[in-house]
């Protein structure tokens, strides 16, 4: 059921888990360990989603942002 649509980009089968989440949620975590995807997956997804957003929570200027999110 993984079928490739971009150059080197795998479709995983959580994709459609995570656009759902974003069509109902204003916020969506992935988690998992380390090396399995979760920013190639959450980068690939946010350029579908015109007012998308991806923070990464280990670097303390993204972290930052959510100190104060209206700004």
């Amino acid at each position: 059921m993984y079928t490739s649509n971009m150059q080197g980009y795998i479709e995983r089968k959580i994709s459609a888990e995570v656009r759902l989440g974003l069509e109902n949620n204003p916020a969506v975590a992935i988690l998992g360990p380390r090396q399995c995807g979760k920013t190639t997956l959450a980068k690939h997804i946010t350029q579908e989603f015109s007012q998308a957003v991806y923070l990464d929570l280990e670097h303390p200027a993204d972290l930052a942002k959510l100190d104060d999110p209206v700004s």
